[in-house]
């Protein structure tokens, strides 16, 4: 016993808290900066898609959805984000098809680019969301003010403040972050108590939603009808809902480097983005208004009516939304593709709910959305959580991690929605 005792390795030392506490500034300070930042393309952003969407057809008697309108619109996006793309300094940083959550270090040359390019993105409709550029230029911020107000602090402590900070801002809270850290950490060599670790990055990620909670006050609840007891049937509901949303995001990740090759194929982005956007907008015209933009919105809007569409019409969205990410993502648009698969899952479990009345819209929902995020992003903490956020309901949880298991292994081992730089799929 003592042999073995002897060989076990030995706990790692705690951080004392005096190493700790000259973090909390610069924690606190890039945890505002995210999030203004944030707030401020958003903003922006939205001011400028009232104007296109709004003002401009109406000033020229057009349908604000007509099909001709939203042709026009996603292909004039496409014009002018492959207009950044080509002449601004930088290009806007590297193709967004071989870029994940953790975004690498831009140079601040970088930035203005890929800021443009995300705003002009969210406000012209394409179906990709803020998190994967805006967290790339928060880390690439964070990096260059770091480095030169304290050059002795480590230089990976920056990107995970900055990525901490904007997870935090994105969905209103800190528990978001903390899920994700705890992933990342785990493939890591760390050294300290996992708590020493991630407490600078907590710090930056609570500023960051709290700064959000105070100017904006967002909310992720889509005020389903409320979930009581879970019975025998909602868990074989959750189960089979969540898994078939799995499979059917992995045929998209299948397609995701056929796609994005035939776009790589056009080498120009003065080509590939028109050409992208004017797919986008047949796309639009198939599946209607709800399938533009990054879908967060949209969702609330199927929330409050989930017996408004049928069966046919929530797939009908389901499928076009979805093919709209991969185009969206393969073409060249800056964007990420968490808040779209949030639409493509909610909109796959309405349909069940449609197909099966027995199956509760708020399990439907959560059980679509878990299953769907699980194979685009491959993030099985963060997807729970969004999937939980959605219902608001804490009697669905259990159901949740239980429908976790076996789409997850539908979806581990196998491709994801990321390239490396010769096309080929990440795993």
């Amino acid at each position: 016993m003592a042999q073995e005792t002897a060989q076990q390795p030995p706990h790692p030392p705690a951080t004392p808290a005096r190493a700790l506490l000259p973090s909390i500034l610069p924690a606190v300070v890039i945890g505002v900066m995210a999030s203004l930042l944030l707030l401020g393309v958003s903003e922006a952003a939205e001011a400028l898609q009232d104007v296109l969407w709004g003002d401009l057809p109406d000033a020229l008697g057009v349908g604000r959805y007509s099909v001709l309108w939203m042709l026009v619109m996603l292909t004039a996006t496409g014009i002018a984000v492959g207009l950044v793309v080509w002449k601004v300094p930088g290009h806007a940083g590297p193709d967004p098809a071989t870029v994940g959550l953790d975004a690498p270090v831009l140079p601040v040359s970088v930035l203005p680019g890929l800021v443009l390019a995300t705003g002009l993105m969210l406000a012209g409709g394409p179906s990709l969301g803020p998190e994967n550029p805006i967290i790339a230029v928060n880390v690439g911020l964070a990096f260059w003010l770091g480095h030169r107000l304290a050059p002795r602090a480590p230089g990976q402590l920056w990107p995970m403040l900055a990525e901490a900070a904007t997870i935090g801002a994105l969905f209103g809270t800190p528990v978001a972050a903390a899920l994700l850290l705890s992933e990342a950490l785990a493939t890591r060599q760390t050294r300290g108590a996992l708590w020493d670790n991630v407490f600078a990055p907590l710090v930056a990620a609570a500023a960051g939603a709290l700064t959000v909670d105070l100017v904006s006050e967002p909310s992720f609840d889509l005020g389903l009808p409320p979930f009581g007891h879970p019975g025998w049937a909602d868990l074989l509901a959750v189960v089979v809902v969540a898994s078939a949303a799995a499979v059917l995001g992995m045929a998209a990740v299948y397609v995701f480097p056929y796609v994005h090759g035939v776009f790589r194929r056009l080498r120009h982005p003065m080509v590939a983005l028109p050409v992208g956007g004017f797919l986008l907008g047949l796309l639009g015209a198939l599946g209607g208004h709800l399938t533009l933009f990054k879908g967060l919105e949209e969702v609330g809007e199927l929330a409050a009516d989930p017996d408004g569409w049928s069966a046919g019409e929530f797939a009908t969205m389901t499928v076009v939304k979805l093919a709209a990410l991969v185009v969206a993502a393969a073409c060249g648009f800056r964007g990420g593709r968490i808040f779209p698969a949030v639409f493509v899952g909610s909109a796959f479990g309405l349909a069940a709910h449609a197909l099966v009345p027995e199956v509760h819209p708020a399990v439907g929902v959560a059980a679509g959305v878990l299953g769907m995020l699980l194979a685009i992003t491959r993030q099985g903490w963060v997807s729970l959580f969004t999937a939980a956020v959605l219902v608001a309901s804490p009697s669905i949880i259990a159901l949740l991690c239980i429908a976790s298991l076996p789409a997850w292994l539908l979806v581990t081992g196998r491709p994801q929605m990321q390239l490396r730089p010769d096309g080929t799929s990440v795993r």
